[in-house]
């Protein structure tokens, strides 16, 4: 007998008494195997896990208690269907149940979807296994057992995001920030949240210091666009009115004023067009963000200890979810790393412009030489640093035609170099303008040691004569200069040397030498030379191995050296000074 030959009773609701009233009269044997039929199925609509009998051609014959409750369907309501007649929205592999039907190897199956029962998961999932029923070798159909794994599933579910946040942010930290420069640390944020965050993004960074604009509105607060990011479509339009670099006055009822003042995020799902033209800046704005499919906008707050310094815009277009709790969370997360990055970049900024400022206007004190003598500098400051160096040059006119050129260098960097070099660089001038010898000028160390100087500096010395051809040099453990003739070689001068001041230690000696017009005096500090891939000795010689044309332009001779010699950032500060005198 089949499923189709039984009575829909005996597998349905009023099984139990149909059955044993139909036995009631039989023999001992049928009256036991009904008492354990029915034994049976009370097992089974009391089990928990939802069990199914099927026909051949996947028909619901029997449903549980558990597996009516699971579905929010009655039982009677199985009976003769398949899943896809009485639960349409859960799915499962068909072809597998046919599979075995056919060879009878029972196979487990993930089942998904929703059905007539509210459930607190996200998404429910159920395994569960089939297998054939046969009576000898008649095929009657499938059983099939199912648990619930919703929880679990979400459970795995949240911790494999939990994984993706962690991976996001451990990556973020290699990506943004990666220099001290404002513009790339915003722009390397922007980029770094699409496409894992969001379609679009816009870094936008409080400005208070905009002076070829007239000053906001009372009580607007001013924002700068530093960076923008998002598909080609996207930047294109939206880049005509959210471009890097322009300015955009914020409102005090403005969402993105209340994110500033409160330092929490503001998240726009499916915003009106009346919450979004709060956002943005203009009706046009919302009609490029409108006709991009712009849905959504989540904007966090850039935190500091004292204040944000700006905020992060994110958007989601076309077919994109809305922002979920959990992508705000990794926002803030990501916004208030990027924060520390952005900040320190803003403080360096302004601390090394100011540094720079300090140097040049120490180094551009009055001093010149004289007109038989022409000369070019260059000042640049080692790369990774944020303050002012004890490097420093200057060019003296004295009696008789003669033009002191002076280089040196205090140990170390900072103000308190600075400070010190400025020092030195006024006691020298001073002794230079009474026509001490150039050896003599050095040997007032004892008045620099006098005077509390607690920082000590090499120094070189030079004093051309135009009228009498020659060039006399003193050096207080300095680097060597060089010349670069017209006609011949570079040549490495040998000065005596003598040890630095501020070590009160005296003995210095002077050494001329005729020096030709349109010959060129290179002096330099150890900036210019040092490199960790070669030893001191090597870099002097590729310094005289170099082949310039010296007969142009002085400034561009100097230009030219630098290409050649000065590669990115060095590790400290390099100054340069070249002298050529003049043909008559």
């Amino acid at each position: 007998m089949g499923f189709d030959q039984l009575p829909s009773t005996w597998l349905f609701s009023g099984a139990d008494d149909a059955l044993l009233s139909m036995v009631s009269d039989a023999p001992t044997e049928a009256l036991e195997k009904a008492h354990e039929y029915k034994i049976l199925r009370r097992v089974l609509d009391g089990t928990s896990a939802a069990v199914a009998i099927l026909d051949e051609r996947l028909r619901y014959r029997y449903v549980n208690g558990a597996m009516a409750r699971m579905s929010g369907v009655p039982p009677d309501a199985f009976h003769g269907r398949t899943m896809a007649e009485v639960l349409p929205d859960i799915h499962r592999s068909e072809g597998t149940l046919r599979m075995i039907l056919g060879d009878g190897r029972p196979r487990e199956l993930s089942v998904t979807g929703t059905t007539h029962v509210s459930s607190p998961f996200r998404r429910r999932q159920w395994s569960a296994v089939y297998h054939r029923l046969q009576d000898g070798d008649r095929v009657l159909g499938l059983c099939g057992i199912a648990v619930e794994v919703s929880g679990m599933r979400q459970y795995m579910d949240d911790l494999e995001r939990a994984h993706q946040r962690l991976a996001l942010l451990d990556t973020a930290a290699t990506r943004v920030g990666t220099t001290l420069r404002v513009e790339k640390t915003c722009a390397e944020l922007a980029e770094f949240v699409v496409p894992s965050l969001a379609d679009r993004a816009s870094v936008r960074i409080v400005d208070t210091e905009a002076d070829d604009l007239s000053p906001p509105a009372p009580g607007a607060l001013r924002l700068r666009i530093m960076a923008s990011a998002g598909g080609p479509d996207i930047v294109a339009r939206i880049g005509l009115t959210a471009r890097s670099g322009h300015y955009f006055d914020v409102p005090r009822d403005s969402p993105v004023r209340s994110c500033l003042d409160t330092g929490r995020p503001w998240v726009g799902n499916l915003a009106s067009d009346d919450v979004l033209l709060k956002m943005l800046r203009t009706p046009l704005d919302l009609e490029v963000v409108r006709e991009l499919g712009v849905h959504s906008i989540v904007v966090v707050p850039l935190p500091t200890r004292e204040h944000p310094v700006g905020v992060l815009y994110l958007l989601r277009a076309g077919d994109s979810a809305p922002f979920t709790d959990e992508d705000v969370v990794v926002a803030q997360e990501l916004a208030a790393r990027a924060a520390v990055a952005i900040d320190n970049a803003r403080q360096y900024t302004l601390e090394h412009s100011m540094a720079l400022e300090l140097q040049r206007a120490l180094l551009s004190e009055p001093g010149g030489p004289h007109p038989d003598i022409e000369t070019a500098s260059r000042y640049l400051p080692a790369g990774h640093r944020a303050l002012v160096g004890g490097d420093w040059f200057d060019s003296m006119a004295l009696p008789c035609g003669r033009t002191l050129q002076v280089m040196g260098d205090v140990m170390g960097h900072g103000f308190t170099a600075a400070v010190a070099m400025s020092q030195y660089r006024s006691l020298l001038r001073s002794i230079a303008a009474t026509g001490a010898p150039v050896e003599r000028i050095l040997q007032a160390d004892h008045r620099l040691a006098s005077i509390g100087l607690d920082r000590v500096a090499t120094c070189l010395l030079a004093l051309v004569d135009p009228g009498q051809g020659t060039c006399t040099f003193a050096g207080a453990g300095h680097p060597p200069p060089v010349l670069l003739h017209p006609d011949g070689p570079a040549e490495l001068v040998h000065v005596p040397t003598g040890p630095p001041l501020g070590t009160d230690l005296g003995g210095y000696e002077a050494l001329t030498l005729p020096v030709r017009p349109g010959t060129v005096l290179l002096m330099y500090t150890d900036g210019l030379i040092e490199d960790r891939r070669r030893d001191i000795d090597s870099s002097l010689r590729r310094l005289t191995h170099l082949r310039l044309d010296i007969d142009g332009p002085l400034e561009s001779v100097v230009d030219a050296l630098l290409a050649r010699l000065v590669h990115g950032t060095t590790e400290d500060d390099v100054t340069l000074l070249a002298t050529r005198l003049r043909a008559p």
